[in-house]
Order: structure tokens, then sequence, then C-alpha cells
């Protein structure tokens, strides 16, 4: 069976799922949190090496101040109390995203968990924080025109491979399987450049009673597809 390399995961459905049991918001991202680190002690044992999950995307801001308080209160938690059983397992922690306007302590806290694991090679963990598609697009541009301005590139040395190499993904390949919970059909500005031939699987399930057999059910119906990008099958070039 063929398994993605690289797996990406928009954790939708903490609020939905705490209201349907009667339930402050928060404890449906403590839940959330909770599946979280059961996905990431399953994803190396399934063959995955690349796990990418929206944690807080750049949009979250406008949310109540509160449950803004909330999940950066969780990040800090999630980091402090796990980051050695990370580390002890072997899984690099990386961040996507802005990080500028962060407070001093998140980015502190973000900078300690990618420096103390930036040598394990059993998983690569992609947090996506203050992360937005369109606004890592945006960044890049920025970089690179700024680079033109600046004499050390041409405006002709902009192409596909030198723009990626210029997103916060660089290094890493791009997601064969982008997974998302709750039943919601749109990547909401998660990944757009990197997503553009990856596998979309949708599930009902929200994200706190996501599982470890709900993550190889996704796998399994990986690697049922047929990948083309763009080309056309084996079968069709026969004709």
């Amino acid at each position: 069976m063929a398994t993605p390399a690289h797996v990406a995961i928009i954790m939708d459905g903490n609020g939905r799922w705490a209201k349907a049991r009667g339930l402050p918001r928060l404890a449906g991202h403590r839940a959330g949190v909770e599946a979280l680190r059961k996905t990431v002690r399953a994803a190396p044992e399934l063959g995955i090496s690349f796990l990418t999950v929206y944690a807080f995307s750049s949009e979250n801001w406008s949310r109540p101040k509160s449950e803004v308080s909330d999940l950066m209160g969780l990040l800090k938690l999630f980091i402090r109390r796990d980051l050695a059983e990370l580390h002890q397992n072997g899984v690099r922690v990386r961040v996507i995203g802005d990080r500028e306007g962060l407070q001093p302590d998140i980015r502190g806290l973000l900078q300690e968990a990618e420096s103390l694991t930036a040598g394990n090679e059993a998983l690569t963990l992609v947090i996506a924080f203050n992360y937005g598609g369109r606004d890592e697009i945006v960044r890049t541009a920025r970089k690179l025109a700024d680079a033109v301005a600046r004499g050390e590139m041409t405006s002709d040395a902009i192409t596909m491979e030198s723009f990626a190499a210029h997103l916060d993904t660089d290094g890493f390949p791009d997601p064969d399987l982008v997974i998302r919970t709750s039943g919601e059909l749109r990547l909401s500005n998660f990944l757009l450049w990197q997503a553009a031939y990856s596998e979309l699987v949708f599930l009902p399930c929200f994200w706190p009673d996501f599982s470890r057999e709900h993550l190889a059910d996704a796998l399994r119906d990986f690697a049922g597809r047929e990948r083309r990008f763009g080309g056309l099958a084996a079968r069709d070039v026969a004709l």
C-alpha cells in the first residue's frame, strides 16, 4: 500500500464537539490537543514522515479575546508538557506562519521547540501557527520583490521553483494528502500553494474524536487513488 510521506490536517470541529456536549469551547480545544497527541504518536507508526497541522490561522485573531487567550495558553501548555516526549520520540518540530507581532514568550517557546528537536528524524511535525496561505504567498512575493530591488536577483529568475524555495515550507515536500475533519469541504486558506496536487479527504467526525483508525482509513483511501499531477494515466497513454 502506498503511504503518503506528508500528511496535512485541518483540525476542525473543537467548538462544535464541545457544544454538542453542553461544554465550553475551551473543553473542545483541550480535547483537540489530546487528539493531536494521539495523531503525532500514530503518524510514524503508519509510515508518515511529515505531519503538518493547522493549529492557529491568521484569521483566528478575529475570535473573542477570551478564546484567543485560551488557545495561546493551550499552545504554551502543549509545548511545555509535550516537548520532552516529542524529543525523546525523535520528533522534529518546525513552525510555519508569521511570527511578527507574536508575544515574546510565544516566540521563545516556538524557537525552543525547533532548536531542541532540530536533529530528530523519526517524524517532522510542522505546526502552522498564525498561518494563512494567502498571507504566506504575499510575504514570499515581498521577499522576492525586495531581492530584485536590491539587485540580488532578476525578475526572470523568479520561477515556480525559486518561489517555492522562499515559502515557509522550504525544505519540506508538498503534502500528498490533506485531511479535514468536521464535515466541512474546503481548505480554508491552508497550504494553498503546496496543496495544488494533494489528495483531499474530508471526514464527518469532529477533531476531538479523530483517532488512529480515522488516520489509517484516510491512508487506505489515499492508497486507492491514482495521482496524475496533471498528466495522463498510464492506461490513457496506451490508447
